[in-house]
């Protein structure tokens, strides 16, 4: 697993300068590690530019041991922050996917997600209801915000959804004024962290999942099983039913 816009970090213009469409040299590229390794990977997420709009979305792409493509992925939530006194503006030269997307890699179900997708509990847990067993996060996590939140964030969704989580993350400074946290980590279901990178350089993290481990937690605490979901609405169908 690769992290997020593995390919290229920067502004808008570096973005608009270096995005490729799914056919371009860089998900070649990645095809081809993966036909060459015979290992299912996902390429993090990359600047992929729309062939119908010319506009661009943050697209992770995962591909399995033979280098054909199984599943695509548009981030779905913007990165419109101001943090440490950045401002990103993801949207404005980025559009948001529309898809929850499960893929298959063997014995795993993984669920594709792109960093600033991290802070919505509700995508997660669709993803754990719909078989996922491993959820994927490439990121570039900020400096700022990975220092209080970043190990908080994925152990919660670990736990909550009683699945490993692997997030790739960049580590160290990109142009023209972003700095991201690295500490790329692997987490299991019960929240313990088995793996984890240190804040700088490049590195590469593995771990063993034991799938029994899994079923044992997801058995022995049923909080998936014990969901009300008869008892749960959304705020704005609350209001407009009323």
């Amino acid at each position: 697993m690769l992290p997020e816009k593995w390919n290229v970090l920067g502004d808008g213009d570096a973005l608009e300068a270096g995005a490729e469409r799914l056919d371009g040299p860089t998900a070649e590229a990645a095809a081809s590690w993966a036909r060459e390794l015979g290992i299912h990977l996902v390429a993090g997420s990359i600047a992929e530019r729309d062939a119908a709009s010319g506009r661009l979305h943050n697209t992770s792409l995962c591909f399995d041991a033979h280098g054909e493509r199984v599943a695509v992925y548009r981030k779905i939530h913007m990165f419109d922050v101001e943090v440490g006194g950045v401002s990103y503006r993801e949207s404005e030269h980025e559009d948001a996917g529309q898809k929850i997307v499960v893929a298959p890699a063997g014995d795993v179900s993984l669920g594709l997600t792109v960093c600033y997708d991290l802070r919505f509990p509700e995508l997660y847990r669709i993803l754990a209801l719909r078989g996922a067993n491993v959820i994927v996060v490439p990121s570039a996590f900020t400096e700022v915000t990975g220092r209080d939140h970043w190990h908080v964030l994925l152990r919660a969704r670990a736990i909550e959804n009683q699945l490993f989580v692997v997030a790739p993350n960049q580590a160290g400074d990109a142009p023209p004024h972003y700095r991201s946290y690295g500490h790329s980590l692997i987490a299991d279901p019960w929240g313990t962290v088995l793996a984890e990178a240190p804040g700088e350089g490049e590195c590469f993290v593995a771990a063993d999942f034991d799938l029994g481990e899994l079923e044992r937690v997801r058995a022995e605490l049923p909080a998936l099983q014990n969901r009300r979901q008869s008892a749960y609405a959304w705020p704005e169908l609350q209001m407009a039913a009323s």
